[in-house]
């Protein structure tokens, strides 16, 4: 069935972006002997990604309005495989940062036009889709860790990156025939676009929601584990308890996230999903043992499962017609609160105080609150968007 070959081509796009993260940053110890740097050059690199990505975004942007987000997104997949491979090899430093950069740039392209993808495909089959599409970049990080682990038992750091980079190209000469080349943004050129502006407020309201989920996902990733081992002084059996929990959390709800939007409905939905990311970091700053760490953990990685796919759901319906340009937008707070929640808490605290700081992502979720609003209760669609939709569906049975 083509629409289900679609599908599957498409979460294959979402795991090839968690596989390669999830291999570049579990191989970093690696590099960062191989390079002989220390862990603030590494830090700073990683810094460097954010921006990077931040770039490639705008990028896929771009890309999506001259050419659609199928190019858009096996482009960016097509970067991010030569970069990981470059990144595999290279001993001079000055290299690498060159070829890290890269990566990044690849990372935000395939980061924001695999959510134009997952977004044209939710409209055209009149259903929820982006839970699960995440589901699969959630399973792959993890294989992704999985495979590094099992790579430096047997071999080297080489392996994983290299096999990474094979999925990726494999998955962007499939996705040149499986993607939808359907487009959602204003043509190079049209006037009307300028007369006719995307909602700013609309973007800053969603945009508050993504920059709050991962402001807590930054900060359990980052900190978590070094919470739990400097902290709570934790056997080193027992530190990844939380970060475990944490991205069981995550792929659990990710894959309820569908049937239950269709359910509940997303404003009731993400009410809940920040309910749960409030009281689950509270735990963490009040409850310095280990149960209440993991738990909290745990609570968190519900609320960042749900709120992402969900966020970037209503990112697409702000305008139908022009979806890729406002998801572009919106994933560029994606990055603001990677770097935010990574650093604050470091700036904020250390130690056994470490704890207290996970209040911030809690305050950062209460802060975001009000743009729940903006997740439901969308004015009826314009005549261009009505065009818009019956022009893809149109374009998908015609397939």
């Amino acid at each position: 069935m083509k629409n289900r070959a679609e599908f599957v081509g498409l979460a294959g796009a979402y795991a090839a972006q968690g596989l390669g993260y999830a291999a570049l940053v579990t191989v970093l110890p690696q590099l960062e002997t191989r390079l002989r740097i220390g862990e603030t050059t590494v830090s700073l690199m990683l810094l460097g990604v954010c921006v990077a990505a931040a770039a490639g975004s705008a990028l896929a942007d771009l890309v999506a309005v001259r050419w659609g987000s199928r190019q858009a997104l096996c482009s960016g997949l097509v970067l991010e495989a030569a970069a990981l491979f470059a990144i595999a090899w290279l001993t001079d430093f000055d290299a690498f940062v060159f070829a890290l950069a890269a990566y990044g740039i690849g990372l935000g392209m395939v980061d924001a036009a695999s959510n134009m993808q997952g977004v044209l495909a939710q409209k055209r089959s009149d259903t929820a889709l982006l839970g699960r599409l995440y589901a699969a970049y959630t399973a792959a990080a993890v294989g992704g860790a999985l495979l590094v682990s099992a790579c430096l038992a047997t071999t080297s750091s080489l392996l994983p990156l290299l096999l990474t980079a094979a999925v990726q190209l494999a998955v962007a000469g499939a996705g040149l025939r499986l993607f939808d080349r359907a487009r959602a943004a204003h043509r190079p050129h049209d006037d009307s676009a300028r007369r006719d502006p995307l909602s700013r407020s609309g973007i800053w309201f969603i945009g508050l929601l993504v920059l709050a989920a991962f402001t807590v996902d930054s900060a359990v990733s980052a900190w978590g584990t070094v919470y739990l081992a400097d902290g709570l002084h934790v056997t080193s059996a027992a530190a990844p308890l939380g970060y475990a929990a944490y991205q069981a959390a995550v792929f659990l709800a990710r894959l309820a996230a569908d049937p239950a939007v269709r359910h509940f409905g997303r404003t009731r939905l993400a009410a809940a999903a920040t309910a749960v990311g409030v009281f689950g970091c509270g735990v963490v700053a009040v409850v310095p043992t280990l149960v209440g760490a993991v738990a909290g953990f745990a609570a968190a990685g519900v609320c960042t499962g749900i709120l992402v796919p969900i966020a970037f759901g209503a990112a697409g319906d702000l305008r139908p017609e022009r979806s890729d340009e406002v998801i572009a937008r919106v994933n560029l707070f994606n990055y603001a609160g990677a770097v935010a929640g990574a650093v604050a808490l470091g700036l904020v605290a250390a130690g056994p105080a470490l704890g207290y700081a996970f209040a911030i992502p809690a305050v950062v979720l209460l802060v975001a609150t009000p743009a729940l609003r903006r997740l439901g209760g969308e004015p009826r669609p314009s005549t261009s968007e009505r065009t818009f939709l019956s022009s893809i569906r149109t374009t998908s049975k015609a397939r």
